[in-house]
This record gives structure tokens, C-alpha cells and sequence, in this order.
């Protein structure tokens, strides 16, 4: 069994629900408290065990690459100024010399195609796929819990939570067969179902490990929802050859690339922070009293 060493951050989206913020700075820059959202999903790749970082990118996304490199003249003024904390944070934020890679998708044709564009860099080992839009906040990291259920399983992952019956339509949504098991064999996956008709509440978080496999139905696919390569679609024919097993994430899942899954990312990671949750807590008291 090969372990689970790289993972696929798709970042070549252009973010128009945030514009005008997005006009000049990627989405994935945003930040929610003082970290952009893009290195909070980094975070919990490298708390998995991630020991190499794929970016697929797209035009005017250059500052995603500078963010994660080292930058020798704010280190010399932060050293200069004493600023041992800062730097040291920086210093541990930035990945090692040739632990990241960069490609461009060059085309906007749907996730599926970001993937696939990742092909070479991957090789032929299963991979982790992190979509940056979705934050995972829970005592333990959600990809690390999906790399334990591979280690058990083996196969391929897909990280789900649930999600109100009444929303179901908006998402993709994975059949377990009724079981309730943290990790739980896949039995269908039906991407945004019609109201009424889903067959589980079960959502797919945006977290996934899959095998090289993958590709070669990427390759071929055609175009599906939206005109787009789409992931799902690879994944349910992968699926008739291979196991797929599902892993809940019993944290909170925020979709930052909403405003309201974006602001309310902000509020909870807040409240995380022994630094700042006091006088947060009382700022937010105030507003609500105001």
C-alpha cells in the first residue's frame, strides 16, 4: 500500500461571488482572522502528514506563490525589529525548499479538469485532493482522519458531513446505506439530487483521497454539468471497479467561497483564539445589543 505523501489544492478559480475583493486578490488570499484561507487548508494538510503541496493555478495567481515562499527582506526587517514571534511563525508557515509545485490550468473547465492537470506532478500514488473554499474546524484534522480510514481500507476516501434535508439539492451527496459508522462503504453518489429525492443527508465536504486511477477517466470525460469536466462523474465509473468508503467529519464545515460561510468562518475561528476570543466575544456582544 503506498501512503498518502501529496496532495491537489485546485486554486485557478476566479471568485466573481467576491468581487470587487477578488478584482486583484485571489479568493484563497482572503483571510479569515489574521490567516489567508488557502493556508488554513495547507494547515490541515500538513497536520495529515502531507509531506508535498500541488497547486493548480490560473492567471493573476502569482501571489499564492510568493505567499508560501520565503520572503528575505520582510525576514531581515522582522529580525531587525525583534520580531521573534512574527518571524518565527513565518519560518513555520513556509513549506521546505521543493515541497510545493505549481501548475497552470489553463482553461476554466471544471475541477475535474483541475485535477487532471495535476497528472504529472502526482505520478502513479494515490492522492489527496483539498478543495481550498471549504475549512474543516474540528478537534482533529478532518484529512487526517480520512488518511487513517485509507490506511484501514485502503481505496479511495471522500470526506462527507451532514447537512439540513432541506438542503440536500445544493450538495453531492454520498449513500451509505443507511449505516452510521464514522467510516462507511459508499454506495452512490448524486451530485445536487432534486429536493425530496436524496437518498442520505450525507454531504461530500470537498475532502478526498483517490488513486491515480482517477486520471485516466479524467482524460476521457466528457463534458458534463455547466459544460465542465466534471469530478463526480469520473468518480461514480471509478467507483464501479473500486471501493469508495465514506468518512464523517463530526466538526463544523464552513464554505468560505459564500459570504456567509466566509463570515461565519471568521466568527468561529475567532472564537478559537485564546489571543483575541475575549474582547471578540464582548465586540460581538456589543453589535448584537447595540
Amino acid at each position: 500500500m503506498k501512503r498518502i505523501r501529496k496532495a491537489v489544492f485546485p486554486v485557478a478559480g476566479l471568485g466573481t461571488r467576491f468581487l470587487p475583493a477578488t478584482k486583484t486578490i485571489p479568493k484563497e488570499m482572503l483571510t479569515v482572522v489574521d490567516r489567508p484561507v488557502i493556508q488554513h487548508v495547507v494547515d490541515e494538510a500538513r497536520a495529515a502528514g502531507i509531506e508535498h503541496f500541488v497547486f493548480v493555478t490560473g492567471r493573476n495567481k502569482h501571489v499564492i506563490e510568493d505567499h508560501f515562499d520565503k520572503q528575505y527582506e520582510l525576514e531581515a526587517t522582522l529580525r531587525g525589529r525583534n520580531k521573534t514571534a512574527e518571524l518565527a511563525q513565518l519560518e513555520a508557515d513556509t513549506p521546505a525548499a521543493g515541497a510545493t509545485s505549481f501548475t497552470r490550468q489553463q482553461e476554466p473547465l471544471g475541477l475535474g479538469h483541475a485535477v487532471w492537470c495535476a497528472r504529472e506532478i502526482i505520478g502513479d500514488e494515490p492522492f489527496a485532493l483539498l478543495l481550498p473554499d471549504m475549512l474543516h474546524l474540528g478537534v482533529k484534522p478532518c484529512l487526517a482522519e480520512m488518511i487513517e480510514a485509507y490506511e484501514a481500507k485502503q481505496g479511495n476516501i471522500i470526506g462527507v458531513y451532514p447537512v439540513a434535508d432541506d438542503e440536500t439539492h445544493q450538495y453531492g451527496i454520498v449513500d451509505v446505506g443507511g449505516a452510521t459508522d464514522k467510516v462507511a462503504k459508499i454506495k452512490a453518489m448524486v451530485e445536487k439530487p432534486a429536493k425530496g429525492t436524496a437518498p442520505s443527508n450525507l454531504a461530500i465536504s470537498g475532502r478526498y483521497i483517490l488513486q491515480p486511477s482517477i486520471f485516466n477517466l479524467l482524460a476521457t470525460q466528457k463534458r458534463g454539468a455547466g459544460g465542465e469536466i466534471q469530478l463526480t462523474d469520473s468518480m461514480l465509473e471509478l467507483a464501479a471497479k473500486e471501493a469508495f468508503h465514506a468518512v464523517r467529519f463530526d466538526g463544523r464545515v464552513y464554505d468560505t467561497g459564500s459570504k456567509l460561510g466566509f463570515l461565519s468562518a471568521n466568527v468561529a475561528y475567532a472564537m478559537m483564539r485564546p489571543d483575541i476570543a475575549p474582547e471578540f466575544r464582548k465586540a460581538i456582544g456589543d453589535i448584537l445589543n447595540g
